[in-house]
């Protein structure tokens, strides 16, 4: 198991910015795929993006495309999502999960470790 811990949520305006972190700890993930996902109230957890281990693999949510950016430091064991012209729609609770293998995937299933979770809301 990885321990996660997600920072970097708050309030922000329609077109702002925001950069959220996830620090890992415990086994190390350098060898997994990690990817972020969220959940808005009354809707289902949905995929954000996912990082292969190397970083060399990235693949988005066509609803964040270009707007967010997926990176990792393994030195740091820390995983970000750097998050551009936001959107109201944005607004969420966002989680990072590290995967069961090195695959980059879409479903929650795939992923088998969980953070707590950080709030991201953007006003209009």
């Amino acid at each position: 198991q990885v321990q996660l811990v997600e920072s970097g949520g708050g309030l922000v305006q329609a077109g702002g910015s925001l950069r959220l972190s996830c620090a890992a700890s415990g086994r190390t993930f350098s060898r997994n795929a990690m990817g972020w996902f969220r959940q808005a109230p009354g809707k289902e957890r949905e995929f954000v993006g996912a990082i292969s281990w190397s970083g060399g693999i990235t693949l988005y949510a066509n609803s964040v495309k270009g707007r967010f950016t997926i990176s990792k430091d393994n030195a740091k064991n820390t995983v970000y999502l750097q998050m551009s012209s936001l959107k109201p729609e944005d607004t969420a609770v966002y989680y990072c999960a590290a995967a069961t293998t090195d695959k980059v995937r879409y479903g929650t299933r795939e992923y088998d470790s969980w953070g707590q979770g950080t709030q991201v809301t953007v006003s209009s």
